[in-house]
């Protein structure tokens, strides 16, 4: 019976209040999907970091008689003594990996031009003598590799120093701050959500006032009081987060598999364990942004 009293007054509070309660669920299903769209962009720039960085090298070109620079002789290449000297500095730098250094001939490196220019018309216009010869070097950590530039850069020989992460960090803090922006965003209207969660149950206890003073009169629990208001919160939370789950799972299909995927297959996309992360978080954001802004009033209002 006392069951279905709550039940009852549930019904008749949504009913009562069915345009606020439909305002809630808009409001909870924009900023519950923008706050998962951040949640996934948060996961694809770390699965992109993970993935590009993982594959970095700081490459060291040698001086040639036809590329110059400040640690070189003029109209000479690096000599096999400067080679091995700067050989050895890398593979005593505690930040290069085991095994990590690698030397790239003219050959070598006219082999890979060829490759990446294949039938096009550049591919006929350097030769093998026009190369430059190269160390390629694997970092231990790609974060810690100052130490390795810092090592060689003055060293007689060196030409120049290339670090890809000089390329790869713009781009990143670019996607850094669209993720944070995203969340920021979000959390402006999950605010905007809970506030407006409290003035629709500020409505609704204002509205039930008289039934509320005499439920008191015959002794009910505050609890009692307060799970028909829960209820009608947790109801429209349930419906603002399914539908932003939903939108998220037609995000990650649409947008990543069938597009993304398929148009940038060398790229890392994020999938479904992802997407389940995403969901559980706005699942678990809906529910506590449905619980305390309702528990929060009711001790506030149903004080009569």
């Amino acid at each position: 019976m006392r069951f279905r009293h709550i039940f009852s007054e549930t019904a008749a509070g949504l009913r009562q209040n069915l345009t606020m309660t439909l305002a809630v669920i808009m409001t909870m299903w924009v900023s519950l999907s923008l706050f998962g769209a951040g949640l996934l962009a948060n996961q694809q720039v770390d699965l992109m970091k993970g993935d590009w960085y993982d594959k970095i090298e700081i490459s060291i070109f040698l001086c040639t008689p036809d590329v110059q620079g400040d640690n070189c002789d003029p109209g000479q290449g690096a000599t096999d003594a400067q080679k091995d000297l700067i050989r050895q500095t890398l593979v005593a730098n505690p930040e290069v990996a085991p095994e990590g250094v690698f030397f790239e001939s003219k050959e070598d490196a006219y082999e890979e031009f060829t490759k990446a220019y294949a039938g096009s018309p550049i591919r006929d216009s350097l030769t093998v003598d026009q190369m430059q010869e190269s160390f390629r070097v694997k970092l231990k950590d790609p974060e810690q590799y100052q130490g390795v530039v810092s090592s060689v850069i003055g060293l007689k020989g060196v030409q120049k120093v290339q670090d890809l992460r000089q390329y790869l960090d713009p781009f990143f803090s670019w996607l850094n701050l669209l993720q944070w922006g995203t969340l920021g965003a979000s959390a402006l209207l999950l605010f905007a959500a809970a506030l407006q969660i409290g003035n629709t149950i500020r409505l609704a206890t204002f509205a039930r006032r008289r039934e509320i003073g005499i439920m008191r009169l015959v002794g009910a629990s505050n609890l009692y009081i307060t799970l028909p208001f829960l209820l009608e919160a947790l109801i429209s939370a349930v419906i603002g987060a399914g539908l932003a789950c939903a939108t998220l799972a037609s995000g990650v299909y649409f947008v990543i598999m069938r597009k993304a995927e398929v148009s940038l297959q060398a790229l890392p996309w994020i999938g479904w364990s992802q997407a389940g992360w995403a969901m559980a978080g706005v699942a678990a954001v809906g529910l506590v942004l449905s619980i305390v802004p309702t528990l929060v009033t009711t001790r506030k209002y149903l004080r009569v």
